[in-house]
């Protein structure tokens, strides 16, 4: 069931994926992916794999490792946006999309960009409107100790976490 119906007149569908939507708005031409059914915490949303692995970061690319970065497979992945508050998380160990809170149907989907990124190759500055909100958004390397371990992180994440000098 596709909940095109509930959109905005500034939102539109532009693909569908039996789990989630991937929609655009209109005035922003910005796209995000859409649950089309309800998940819980723990729940898989998709598992997924490397369409392509390359050794440096790009802005579609998820790290995996210090010099191994993926594309998504499937692709509609790519469309999870970053929050601070997240409600999704990528598992690069078990390969699989996770929902960290619940996801209703219709809600966007989306994960914590430093969870999965060292240092970004394109960092920005946040509007996700969440009271915590990080504001400026690099990857983990550029997040204080005691803020990064609230969020759900890669192993590939911790272990670099791990490296660092107190």
């Amino acid at each position: 069931m596709s909940t095109q119906l509930t959109l905005d007149p500034v939102l539109q569908l532009i693909s569908n994926h039996h789990i989630a939507e991937v929609w655009q708005n209109k005035a922003t031409g910005q796209n995000s992916l859409h649950a089309t059914i309800s998940f819980r915490p723990g729940e898989v949303i998709s598992d997924f794999s490397a369409g392509t692995i390359v050794n440096h970061p790009t802005y579609l690319t998820v790290q995996v490792d210090t010099d191994k970065h993926i594309t998504l497979q499937p692709e509609f992945l790519q469309y999870a946006n970053h929050s601070c508050h997240p409600n999704a998380f990528f598992d690069t160990t078990l390969m699989q999309f996770i929902c960290l809170r619940p996801i209703q149907e219709g809600e966007e989907i989306t994960f914590f960009y430093p969870s999965t990124e060292w240092s970004m190759v394109q960092p920005f500055y946040c509007y996700c409107g969440y009271e915590k909100c990080l504001q400026d958004i690099r990857g983990a390397a550029h997040i204080h100790p005691e803020t990064i371990k609230q969020y759900r992180l890669t192993d590939f994440i911790r272990k670099q976490l791990g490296k660092r000098k107190p």
